[in-house]
């Protein structure tokens, strides 16, 4: 039995959780989730040790508040991979590793009485757009993790299978995967438990579909593509990150995208990833409070947690959306929208508190999810200090 009581303490670093709002309003860095894991579960895979979370204050009540002996205080946008892992275990107390730019990476205690620079491979998160453009490497990574764990199930025959069978993992409890055209020659493709794929299904990986998730009949997935946890998909994705209970159900586009929990996107939404005369695309930034060069000429929304899309809505290239957005109408609505606002290409009011959360009980009990007296309390100091994001 393992002696080892040391905990990972994932830590937001300020300038980073505030680049990446508004997916960090409602989450630490360190819950992102990315490929098949959040970076708290890639990280305990990988150590077999427990992890915590150092936030905001308003965040701690749901996800837990630092724990004072033995830390190893990882950086939480650094995510982790074997070599890492093997690196941050191995501290001393004392130890403080850095990248070769010399970015603190992670430290063995608050003492720091030696720097051991770290000459592995580093992936890491500081912008909204690494969520969706480092999604690829990271899922390949994880797939080979939930490999070596799975004994998998195989395809049905009624299944179109292209490319290496070994690059297809059908966790052996999921649900029905049949008529389905599956091409593992770009990347794998997870399909967890629980997990329903319906027919005419087209998807090219690398793709991860978590627990739970319904795909709807015809809907195209390309790679690189994670679909959280208790989702229901239809249309067209391509390149998209969905952190879970989430639904876009019906036919649409959305690309190079990430979208939050609870979100809903009505049939026939398409949000634009590319602008007509392909020139680069700028994206909302909070703490600078203006729209800044990303060097891309691909990317899509930005969509945060209990916020929705009406049917037939268009939304401009790199749309930035906040919590608890209401979407409706017709024409473009602005590429920057506050958290909880209700409107249309026309204009925008603030929704309620009230409003807000009953809607938010009312989705969330679809999913037999309680909204909690917890959840209620980090709502309500995020409405309260939603002005000084808009």
């Amino acid at each position: 039995m393992s002696t080892d009581n040391r905990t990972i303490l994932l830590t937001d670093i300020e300038e980073v959780r505030n680049n990446l709002l508004p997916i960090t309003f409602t989450r630490p860095v360190g819950a992102i989730r990315m490929g098949i894991f959040t970076g708290a579960e890639r990280w305990h895979t990988l150590t077999g040790l427990p992890t915590a979370f150092s936030t905001v204050d308003y965040l701690t009540e749901i996800f837990g508040s630092a724990p004072a002996p033995d830390a190893l205080t990882v950086s939480a946008h650094f995510i982790a991979n074997a070599e890492l892992a093997s690196a941050v275990t191995a501290l001393a107390p004392g130890d403080v590793l850095v990248s070769p730019d010399g970015e603190e990476i992670a430290r063995y205690g608050d003492e720091r009485s030696r720097a051991i620079a770290f000459a592995g491979k580093l992936t890491a998160i500081h912008k909204l757009y690494d969520i969706f453009m480092l999604n690829d490497e990271v899922l390949r990574a994880d797939f080979e993790l939930m490999r070596s764990g799975i004994e998998p199930r195989r395809p049905s025959d009624t299944n179109r299978i292209v490319g290496p069978m070994e690059d297809l993992l059908i966790h052996p409890d999921a649900g029905p995967v049949e008529c389905a055209n599956i091409n593992t020659t770009c990347g794998p493709v997870y399909i967890g438990p629980g997990v329903e794929v319906m027919e005419g299904v087209s998807m090219r990986g690398p793709v991860a579909i978590l627990d739970g998730s319904t795909i709807n009949m015809g809907a195209r997935i390309y790679g690189a593509t994670t679909i959280g946890p208790h989702c229901k998909i239809g249309g067209e994705v391509n390149n998209v990150v969905i952190m879970g209970y989430t639904n876009k159900a019906h036919d649409g586009f959305v690309g190079n995208a990430v979208l939050g929990e609870w979100c809903n996107i009505g049939g026939g939404c398409t949000a634009s990833n590319l602008k007509n005369d392909y020139t680069e695309i700028k994206l909302w930034n909070y703490p600078a409070r203006r729209f800044e060069r990303t060097g891309l000429i691909h990317c899509g929304l930005i969509m945060a947690d209990h916020s929705k899309a009406g049917v037939n809505s268009m939304l401009n290239t790199a749309t930035v959306v906040g919590v608890g957005v209401n979407i409706h109408g017709t024409g473009f609505p602005r590429n920057f929208i506050a958290s909880f606002s209700d409107g249309s290409a026309s204009g925008f009011t603030e929704v309620p508190l009230k409003k807000f959360l009953d809607t938010a009980r009312r989705v969330m009990a679809r999913r037999d999810v309680e909204l909690d007296e917890a959840h209620i309390r980090l709502y309500s100091t995020l409405y309260e200090i939603t002005d000084q994001y808009r």
